[in-house]
């Protein structure tokens, strides 16, 4: 079962206090594999750190984070550097009183996230708007806040409707605002940004991002201004969109993409799952290079043919199953379904659906060693 996590309770979806809600909100995060750190109680800033790393401005001295002694030693100087997934130090930080919110290092936790801004500062000059794209004079008098510049990049960048064919984890800010959780494919990192930063790295006006060298503050905090809430269905971030992807990268936001070797468990799937016979050799290449091509979306973004692939490997599987070939139907299936949540694990129900059908097409038409070779 799916654990849609702390922002789906019922309890946690009151006006709760930070102390009631922090600990359980760290818990929930680390166990998604996001490192987290400890936010000053009812601020969505980093708590400080001890006196002795600290200039009277708050600001860090004489050493970088990496060589900071109070991090080795559990403490949480330096903000989202000391970020962890410790249990023990998980529980000892939000264990204090006051309670600390909750950051999650979004580099680390291999999370891009764009943050987009509701101030109606509209409309602004064409060439703010986005600028990796042109923009119209026209589409530029529309923009009135981030929001519009969001539906304004899903349009320019991947088709009309793709801003509403975004289901990913949303956050609503207390300002109004959206945080949009994304997953990066594995081997890519993603730079931060904040409208027009220091490299000249910009998404788009009133579209900030946060990956390497950033954070977020984690769905279910509760500041002074209010709480960070999830809205919609999804409890967990997709895969980052093809077309948002693109956007990125040719706002100058890829740091590194580099292809992830494919992992041993899809030939070992294939030989545990191929019948003892003559013919097993080829099912289990057969069986091999069709799961493979599932799991191998794992690096690759949203919108690069996942659900397309699976159905192909599930026909693929029931024409084993169907010739013999594979020891069971549910063998089968077991495979795909491994394959397909290394690839997607967001996409549990539409995988299992996907994976059914395919595997009853298949198996009306058994495959043969001898013609499909």
């Amino acid at each position: 079962m799916l654990d849609r996590g702390p922002c789906a309770l019922g309890g946690l979806e009151r006006r709760a206090t930070v102390e009631n809600r922090a600990p359980e909100v760290a818990a929930w995060c680390s166990r998604r594999g996001w490192p987290v750190f400890p936010l000053q109680a009812g601020h969505k800033t980093p708590r400080p750190g001890c006196g002795r790393c600290r200039k009277s401005s708050g600001r860090y001295e004489q050493h970088a984070a990496a060589d900071c002694p109070c991090i080795a030693q559990g403490r949480w100087c330096h903000g989202f550097y000391a970020a962890t997934l410790d249990d023990d130090r998980i529980a000892r930080w939000w264990s204090e009183r006051p309670v600390p919110g909750v950051g999650v290092a979004t580099g680390s936790a291999g999370l891009v996230v764009v943050d987009v801004d509701c101030h109606t500062d509209g409309p602004v000059e064409a060439g703010r708007v986005l600028p990796g794209f042109d923009v119209s004079e026209q589409d530029a008098r529309e923009v009135r806040t981030g929001l519009d510049t969001w539906q304004l990049l899903a349009r320019v960048a991947g088709g009309p409707d793709a801003a509403e064919a975004v289901q990913t984890l949303t956050v609503e800010t207390p300002s109004g605002g959206r945080h949009l959780w994304f997953t990066a494919p594995r081997g890519t990192r993603w730079a931060s940004s904040a409208g027009g930063d220091h490299a000249g790295r910009a998404l788009g006006w009133q579209l900030d991002v946060r990956a390497e060298g950033g954070y977020i503050v984690a769905p279910g905090t509760v500041t002074q201004a209010g709480m960070y809430r999830a809205v919609g269905e999804a409890r967990l971030p997709a895969r980052l969109p093809g077309w948002l992807a693109g956007a990125l990268e040719r706002t100058g936001h890829l740091l590194q993409s580099a292809p992830r070797p494919r992992r041993a468990a899809v030939p070992n799937l294939a030989r545990q799952i191929a019948a003892p016979q003559a013919e097993s050799a080829w099912a289990r290449a057969v069986a091999a290079t069709a799961l493979a091509q599932v799991a191998e979306c794992e690096r690759l973004p949203e919108g690069s043919g996942w659900s397309t692939k699976l159905n192909k490997a599930a026909f693929t599987m029931g024409g084993l199953v169907a010739a013999g070939l594979v020891v069971s139907d549910a063998d089968a299936h077991r495979a795909l379904v491994d394959a397909a949540m290394q690839a997607r694990p967001q996409r549990e129900k539409e995988a299992h659906r996907i994976i059914q059908s395919g595997l009853i097409a298949g198996q009306r038409q058994p495959l043969n060693p001898t013609k499909d070779r």
